[in-house]
């Protein structure tokens, strides 16, 4: 099954803004102390949205889980290493092992055994990192790389605790438990980046850092996991779930093209492998059964 050409377009759209969104990261970065970053994004996408969207039907230690996993932890790790340890090209593509955390998380709760294309495609994303540890440099450091590889654990995490949200509105499930995160995030920042640096980011912040913030909040959160979240309404999974395979690749890209991050061969190759093993993931499956449908 395929996607009708414009459901294609939005799903390409949304990628398109979650890859390049690594790049608007390290803007608003130049602007803002991380955390405070993170506590804003996530304050204007509760707000004003929360008096719009009613309560999703889950409890509410669900939303502060998911909003202290996804919001808290994850962005704040991420963020914090896109500072100063890792290159926004590198965080768009390691972040994505968040896909084998997921599925590692999912194997434990529900005991099922990993299949052989899954070990496979582990060992040829866990090749790629192993490639990027060992060419750590000054745009990227082993402390970097471990830290985005703890916020793709807390992602994980946060993905299987949404998965417990079942039929509700998943564009007011984000809205409602970023409610929890940008608190904290606050919070965090005044105990680590403090009063006076916070003071400084504001009054010499610019209509482009600004804009950074409201783009992470509007576009890649508010429209981004909107439109993904009606697309996986409307079609299969293994129809919409491929698409994100291209994130890394408009990530790495638009570093590249706006950054000047520089795309040596050894980075190329651990994009290849980190990206087939998503593949393999991802699209096995969908292929065996074609295989064998074919074959009845």
């Amino acid at each position: 099954m395929t996607l009708p050409f414009r459901h294609f377009l939005l799903a390409l759209a949304v990628v398109a803004i979650w890859g390049s969104n690594f790049v608007v990261i390290r803007w608003g970065l130049n602007a803002f102390p991380p955390l405070l970053f993170a506590a804003l994004r996530f304050t204007l996408a509760t707000l004003p949205a929360i008096f719009l969207l009613p309560r999703p039907q889950v409890s509410w230690r669900n939303l502060a889980a998911y909003g202290s996993l996804v919001g808290v932890a994850q962005f704040s790790l991420l963020y914090l290493a896109m500072g100063s340890q890792i290159s926004p090209g590198l965080a768009s593509l390691v972040i994505q092992t968040q896909v084998f955390f997921t599925l590692m998380l999912a194997m434990r709760t529900s005991g099922e055994r990993v299949q052989p294309f899954q070990w496979l495609a582990l060992l040829m994303a866990a090749c790629g990192i192993g490639i990027i540890a060992s060419h750590t440099d000054g745009s990227t450091t082993v402390l970097g790389l471990a830290m985005v590889l703890l916020a793709a654990f807390s992602w994980a995490s946060g993905n299987v605790v949404g998965k417990r949200a079942v039929g509700v509105n998943m564009l007011a499930y984000v809205v409602w438990s970023s409610a929890f995160a940008a608190p904290a995030l606050l919070v965090l920042s005044l105990a680590m980046e403090g009063p006076q640096r916070i003071a400084t980011a504001f009054s010499h912040a610019g209509l482009g850092a600004w804009g950074a913030v409201i783009w992470q909040a509007a576009a890649n959160t508010l429209f981004g996991y909107g439109a993904w979240s009606w697309l996986l309404s409307r079609h299969p999974a293994a129809t919409v779930v491929p698409m994100a395979l291209l994130v890394p690749i408009f990530g790495m890209s638009c570093s590249a093209l706006l950054l000047g991050e520089g795309l040596p061969p050894w980075k190329l190759i651990a994009a290849a492998l980190v990206m087939s093993g998503l593949a393999i993931n991802l699209l096995w499956p969908r292929m065996r059964q074609a295989w064998r449908l074919r074959s009845a």
